[in-house]
């Protein structure tokens, strides 16, 4: 489907560009359906997956903003990735069961409750 998905963007719209993953936006040639504004999509490059959209796109889908936003990266920026949970790739913080489930000792005031006591 990905294939006749991509031959029909470029019959019935322009293309817009690309993202660092490959992704392929496209904007319809005329008004979509009398709504006074032009349909916006995007033709996965992998599996469809909309967390893979970096938010320089998002607001150009959304129609928030007219053109894609150019970002100058700064020291401190990440490059955009998937949301990865529910994947083996998902953060897991010290002490969970899947990250070999040793916690930080609590401090020595701690007590037990127990029923009766």
């Amino acid at each position: 489907m990905s294939a006749m998905k991509r031959w029909l963007s470029g019959l019935t719209g322009r293309r817009i560009g690309t993202d660092s993953a490959g992704n392929a936006y496209f904007e319809s040639r005329g008004d979509y359906l009398g709504y006074a504004r032009k349909r916006r999509w995007v033709v996965y490059a992998g599996a469809p997956e909309a967390t893979t959209v970096p938010p320089q796109w998002h607001g150009w889908l959304h129609h928030s903003v007219d053109a894609p936003l150019e970002v100058r990266p700064l020291p401190w920026m990440k490059p955009h990735q998937a949301n990865m949970t529910g994947t083996p790739q998902a953060y897991r913080p010290k002490g969970h069961d899947y990250a070999g489930g040793q916690r930080m000792p609590t401090a020595g005031d701690y007590e037990a409750w127990t029923p009766g006591s």
